[in-house]
């Protein structure tokens, strides 16, 4: 079945393209949200992977918090993970977690915020709330962004993302519907801006429901009639290896597409049957693009004259898993067919996702394609069918945005390999490999 006809038959929202916006950067977006949350005037779910207890963080959280001051009837609620909220950052020595500061801020207004934690599963390393789009009033503002510093772009580096903005009563109502409903009222989400918390363990019980019904939760979606004027969006959620509706559309976009296909992945770390359906799209003739940051722009990279980390070998593992994918088809690089694209720009890190195929059919999510996205995280995204290509100048003008501070590899000589890499990268790498623990590091991670 053509793409189009395949995809036009989901159920989807019929959307204005005029109403439909891509933002430039991560300052950008956060003058964005933090202009719809001064201005709201119905309801803000804010939802993300964390909610920092740094500089961007509380400016986010107090811009929520005056809104709700000033009109106590204003709808808020913000939904993180249980598990991040609630620890500290990868590799401090110490931490209490996010939690503190959400008390802090119920402590000091009298309009308190709920600041639910999402628990996925009853470990963080089994699966994160890992989905996307927040509703303001009658918009999705969609980014694979957190809020804090860096993906704000607070000081003086950022964390490259996409950012998108949909205008569309119908698709607001059914992500705050999803939020309220499959997420807020069940028995296992817990308020952390409330002091007295139970702990995982209490809630291990509930937690297994929790992952039951995510398993067959949905979005609810009106088929409305699409006119030749309007894109279709369907907004799609997973989590797991079975029955999960995102992770079958990936595929299924892998497999229909005909002439060009554009992924984007921070971590180049695919399931098999991505790997597989990648293959095949470059012998059918597909010319398949693959734009994945460069070692230095991943967020676990750190500097040789750094002190050193066990997590910031994960940067050169995901290189060594590039290099490999390159070598295979190298020659495939050589005609064309395959084109892979390092991006890295000063001291600032790389968090694009989604996929673009045949410049009608778009992806935007948080999924990073990678294994842990396949089979362990919740995981969403929005699927845009626009076969009169209406969007098609405002998808390319980003992309010329985000190949900016690419580089083409031409030549493997381009990838570092093991002997070059720095002395504790290459001894914990070697350990790694011996002991066949990047196998499981690769479903984790």
């Amino acid at each position: 079945m053509p793409i189009r006809r395949l995809f036009g038959s989901l159920p989807a929202f019929a959307v204005d393209p005029n109403q439909f916006h891509v933002l430039p950067s991560a300052l950008g977006f956060r003058e964005y949200v933090l202009n719809a949350i001064r201005n709201a005037t119905s309801r803000i779910y804010l939802v993300a992977l964390y909610l920092e207890d740094d500089e961007a963080g509380r400016e986010i959280l107090t811009a929520a918090y005056e809104a709700k001051q000033r009109n106590p009837r204003l709808d808020v609620a913000i939904c993180v993970d249980w598990h991040r909220a609630q620890r500290g950052l990868i590799g401090a020595k110490n931490g209490t977690g996010n939690a503190a500061m959400y008390q802090a801020f119920a402590d000091k207004f009298p309009h308190p915020i709920p600041v639910y934690g999402v628990p996925v599963r009853n470990r963080e390393v089994f699966g994160v709330l890992h989905l996307k789009g927040c509703v303001i009033d009658d918009s999705v503002i969609y980014s694979g962004a957190s809020f804090n510093n860096v993906y704000l772009h607070f000081h003086d580096r950022y964390r490259f993302d996409r950012y998108h903005v949909i205008q569309h009563t119908a698709l607001a109502n059914s992500i705050a519907e999803f939020i309220q409903y499959d997420l807020i009222d069940h028995p296992a989400v817990q308020d952390l801006s409330h002091r007295l918390l139970p702990t995982t363990k209490a809630l291990k019980p509930a937690i297994r429901q929790f992952r039951l019904a995510l398993g067959k939760a949905t979005y609810r979606v009106d088929n409305q009639p699409v006119s030749e004027g309007q894109v279709a969006v369907t907004p799609l959620v997973g989590v797991g290896r079975r029955g999960n509706d995102l992770n079958q559309t990936i595929i299924t976009m892998l497999v229909q597409a005909v002439d060009e296909l554009v992924l984007c992945t921070p971590y180049f770390n695919l399931p098999k049957v991505v790997l597989r359906e990648i293959k095949r799209a470059i012998k059918r003739g597909v010319k398949v693009s693959i734009v994945v940051g460069d070692k230095k722009a991943n967020d676990f990279y750190i500097a040789p004259d750094q002190p050193f980390k066990a997590i910031s070998g994960l940067p050169y593992l995901y290189e060594m898993n590039l290099r490999k994918f390159a070598a295979v088809n190298e020659r495939h690089i050589a005609s064309g067919q395959l084109s892979i694209h390092l991006w890295k720009h000063g001291g600032n890190s790389f968090h694009l996702k989604g996929l673009w195929v045949d410049r009608r059919i778009m992806l935007l999510t948080g999924n990073n394609v990678n294994p842990r996205a396949w089979a362990l995280d919740l995981e969403n995204g929005l699927l845009i069918n626009d076969p009169k290509q209406h969007l098609l100048a405002k998808f390319s003008e980003e992309f010329d945005t985000i190949y900016q501070h690419t580089q083409r590899i031409d030549s493997l000589s381009q990838f570092e390999v093991m002997d070059d890499y720095p002395a504790k990268v290459q001894r914990l790498l070697k350990k790694v490999i011996r002991t066949r623990a990047d196998r499981l590091l690769k479903r984790i991670l």
